[in-house]
């Protein structure tokens, strides 16, 4: 099958390698489309992404959807042909966060696209098979790679426990932080303030909804919201850029008694 392979930052060639083999307990998905997440432009621009360094060639993405080619001979509920979304990560399934229901905390997670593991760039990709789901009939396939994406957005509302009647800030106005502030607004929040350093990204959050964009390569986020709030910041602050000057700020702005979601990858533990 053909894959794109990230040798080193900038340098990814297209080449043949070769098809997956699945497990009994897997499917082979033959992937038609997948999203481009941020961490993908930082293994190509930098080689790394947080923690996770590129050391050996590797196939990038995990946002993807596909239709499946082959189940394992364990498999049930899917056939050739269906639609489907993957969840990207694999627990080990036998951790404490495992076994408590929290595989997403897995203290051995997997990732695809995520060094060692090989991602969706390519034709063809195995899953677990507990870990795919069908898709609806009126999703496009693009649509169908933008479900993971979206996800974060929706936790990022669920663990921030966001109601209608909450204000809220969001510090990044990149592809999960538009997302964020849909999933945001679809719980029927009015005041939504966004924060980022580039224009045409706040261009695009002004006409997702947000009630105010702030660009902080000009004026000081921290200072317009609380003029914006008479000094009293936001209910919910959401970070979603992973640097260490959102990071702080996000202690500025939320109210007292406030809630802070992080979903951003920091660099460092130390603010």
């Amino acid at each position: 099958m053909k894959a794109a392979v990230l040798y080193k930052p900038y340098d990814i060639r297209l080449e043949d390698v070769e098809t997956p083999r699945i497990r009994a307990d897997q499917v082979l998905v033959r992937v038609r489309a997948v999203g481009i997440c941020g961490s993908d432009v930082h293994y190509y621009r930098t080689g790394r992404a947080g923690v996770y360094v590129v050391k050996e060639p590797i196939i990038l993405g995990h946002e993807c959807s596909g239709e499946i080619a082959e189940i394992g001979s364990d498999v049930e509920g899917f056939k050739p042909g269906d639609r489907v979304v993957i969840e990207p990560g694999f627990p080990c399934r036998r951790c404490s966060y495992c076994k408590s229901g929290r595989y997403n905390l897995c203290e051995n997670m997997q990732f695809y696209g995520t060094p060692p593991v090989n991602g969706a760039f390519c034709e063809y990709i195995a899953a677990d098979a507990d870990f795919v789901y069908k898709m609806p009939e009126n999703l496009t396939f693009e649509e169908g790679s933008m479900i993971e994406p979206l996800s974060v957005g929706i936790h990022a509302t669920r663990r921030g426990h966001i109601t209608a009647e909450d204000t809220v800030t969001i510090l990044g106005a990149g592809p999960i932080g538009l997302l964020a502030l849909q999933a945001v607004r679809a719980r029927g929040v009015t005041t939504v303030y966004v924060t980022d350093i580039q224009d045409y990204l706040l261009e695009h959050a002004k006409r997702l909804g947000a009630s105010e964009t702030i660009n902080a390569r000009r004026e000081d986020p921290v200072r317009r919201i609380m003029e914006l709030t008479d000094g009293k910041g936001t209910d919910v602050v959401i970070e979603a850029v992973g640097s260490v000057e959102t990071g702080r700020q996000t202690f500025e702005i939320v109210k007292r008694g406030g809630r802070i979601v992080i979903i951003g990858v920091f660099p460092k533990t130390e603010f």
